[in-house]
């Protein structure tokens, strides 16, 4: 059986890409504050950016502050992404970033939401609930989830950089040697959880040092990398350290740095070819 990542991996043979195409409608980028505005600006990126896109990441913020409307958009977003793949000749994976996180049975109802009624092939989820509460979504193994880990915000190390002790060594010093940061232990968990190979990381590109980590962590996963461009995150850096041995392994979301250019279908060939360099160059040292 097939299952998320498998099908990931196809498109990313079949575009030779590791882009992952943001869709987020700002209101401030669309012609006017409305949901159809929104549907229009999608389009418009899906249309310009499919050849190049390893995946499509719409955010669903940006369609429920439509209200009802804007979740009616969100579906026809993510048909309108089918309707492409089929036209190219390669299913492009839907990416929904919804980052939810409850008990198991609401966990169901979002499960529920995210697959059947909207379409969408994979979700980011909050891990924080432990493992009950991703469970209803990894019942669907042709699915996927990113779970939130190190994320590229500046906050993250509030809570994500917490420092605990390795159980297995028992010791009581302050010493990294003796701890594992939080997020270090969601990668474990992770890679512990990833049966149905439907299981990756969320894992911000403006933080380096744990890309590293965590990529020792989890040698196997997929990572979705956040950061680059806007945040300030740089995409040679976090290839480096978080690509995988067969370099695969991580999706590079972008979404202002290729719907503001002047010319999105070019900003994502040229990112796209850019990628495909620094994929190069790592090969030959």
């Amino acid at each position: 059986m097939e299952t998320f990542f498998t099908f990931l991996e196809k498109r990313v043979d079949d575009c030779s890409s590791l882009l992952c195409v943001g869709l987020d409608p700002h209101v401030s980028e669309l012609s006017s504050p409305s949901a159809a505005s929104a549907l229009d600006f999608c389009l418009t990126l899906i249309k310009a950016t499919a050849p190049y896109a390893a995946a499509f990441k719409p955010n669903a913020a940006f369609f429920e502050v439509f209200g009802a409307e804007g979740w009616t958009v969100l579906k026809q977003v993510i048909e309108a992404i089918d309707e492409e793949s089929k036209r190219l000749g390669s299913m492009i994976p839907v990416v929904l970033d919804a980052k939810r996180g409850d008990i198991a049975s609401t966990a169901e109802a979002y499960a529920m939401s995210a697959f059947e009624t909207l379409g969408a092939h994979c979700i980011t989820l909050s891990p924080y609930l432990g493992k009950d509460s991703i469970d209803p979504f990894l019942n669907y193994p042709e699915r996927g989830v990113f779970l939130l880990c190190k994320t590229s915000n500046a906050g993250s190390g509030d809570l994500q950089d917490v420092k605990i002790m390795k159980e297995e060594r028992g010791k009581t010093d302050d010493s990294l040697s003796s701890f594992l940061f939080l997020y270090e232990h969601v990668a474990h968990l992770a890679q512990t959880w990833n049966t149905n190979n439907n299981i990756g990381l969320v894992v911000g590109a403006t933080h380096i040092e744990a890309l590293k980590r965590v990529r020792a962590a989890a040698p196997d996963l997929w990572f979705l990398a956040p950061g680059v461009g806007a945040q300030g995150g740089e995409l040679e850096a976090a290839l480096r350290a978080g690509l995988r041995r067969d370099g695969r392994g991580m999706l590079i979301p972008i979404s202002r740095g290729i719907s503001r250019a002047k010319n999105p279908k070019l900003a994502a060939a040229e990112i796209r070819d850019q990628m495909l360099q620094i994929k190069r160059q790592l090969t030959q040292e």
